[in-house]
């Protein structure tokens, strides 16, 4: 089997890991969202997908099978995969940054904004799931980022800093985009094509 070059994302609630998964997807990574395994144990369970019901689930199953449970699941997806550029996005917890860099030597990008620029860009992408006050923002991120939660919950700011390079995205789209090209070039691999 050929080997997997493996590079992770992790950040607070709309700090901008999307923009940053679709910059890696255009250089051939394949992508891989550890909420989307929430997602599928929430939908089994017959649970509404709101962000404390996901949140619930997330904690629940790195509660019951360990910390790394999601990021196992989803290599268990992409190990037999064809591509060998993998990307594994939405990492809130530790213990998946441990799993992925000891079993793939995963490179792990960070990325955060304020408060207030995450809940404009919240509004603005308008998902489902995503509160819809500033308050109800404030509590959701506040779990997202590991305040009062146990090791089996979300850990986003303690990812921050596991992280081998952290973006501050307060600018535009486009600003971001050049900064994670500017990361890519640095970790001067010739898979990234950058």
């Amino acid at each position: 089997m050929e080997r997997k070059i493996v590079v992770g994302l992790t950040g607070p609630i709309a700090s901008g890991k999307d923009i940053a998964s679709e910059v890696l997807k255009e250089k051939g990574f394949s992508y891989y969202s550890l909420s989307r395994r929430v997602r599928e144990e929430a939908k089994s369970r017959g649970l509404e997908p709101t962000r404390e019901t996901l949140q619930n689930v997330g904690d629940s199953l790195r509660a019951e099978f360990e910390g790394a449970v999601l990021a196992e699941r989803t290599a268990d997806i992409f190990k037999i995969t064809p591509n060998p550029l993998i990307l594994v996005d939405s990492i809130r917890n530790p213990a998946e940054i441990e799993y992925l860099r000891r079993e793939f030597n995963a490179k792990i990008i960070g990325i955060t904004a304020s408060v207030e620029t995450r809940f404009k860009r919240s509004l603005q992408r308008n998902r489902q799931s995503d509160p819809k006050t500033f308050e109800e923002f404030r509590k959701a991120a506040r779990r997202d980022q590991g305040l009062y939660q146990d090791k089996h919950g979300q850990q986003v700011n303690e990812c921050l800093t596991l992280s081998d390079v952290v973006i501050e995205n307060e600018g535009t789209a486009e600003e971001l985009i050049e900064k994670v090209n500017k990361i890519l070039r640095r970790f001067a691999n010739p898979w990234f094509h950058a």
